[in-house]
């Protein structure tokens, strides 16, 4: 389709009207321009302030170990099976509760240990575990 010069009326107009696009542009270009100051506004907020608290340093494990005649090592110093209850709640009402690391030698019967377990638990200790030593070669 050919474009005319010719001003004949009958002929379809081909070139678009694009004033009224570019008045629509101009008027949202305002507006956003206008609007656009109003959103960046900052607005006042009261945030805490944040405080460095030093870690809680773990405290101290407790070594209890067991010989294999039923004797008691309370951090490697000789204790009666009477006198381990008076440690234990001695220990148990601190805060945060020290651990209670239990060295048995293999050789131990297991009701000196369970003697040591229930005193533990009769003393309210909550954090127990057993160490164990790894087996030596050849033997």
């Amino acid at each position: 389709m050919a474009v005319s010069v010719s001003g004949d009326s009958s002929d379809p107009m081909v070139e678009p009207n694009v004033i009224p696009l570019v008045d629509v542009m101009l008027v949202l270009l305002i507006i956003f321009i206008i609007t656009i100051p109003v959103m960046t506004h900052a607005v006042k907020l009261d945030l805490p302030r944040e405080s460095n608290q030093p870690t809680v340093t773990k405290p101290e494990n407790i070594n209890l170990s067991i010989d294999f005649d039923g004797s008691l090592y309370w951090n490697e110093s000789s204790i009666s099976k009477e006198t381990l209850l008076n440690y234990v709640l001695q220990e148990a009402v601190k805060d945060p509760q020290p651990e209670v690391h239990i060295r048995a030698d293999r050789r131990a019967r297991y009701e000196h240990v369970a003697d040591v377990l229930f005193a533990l638990q009769r003393g309210g200790m909550r954090k127990v575990g057993f160490i164990a030593e790894p087996p030596t070669p050849g033997g």
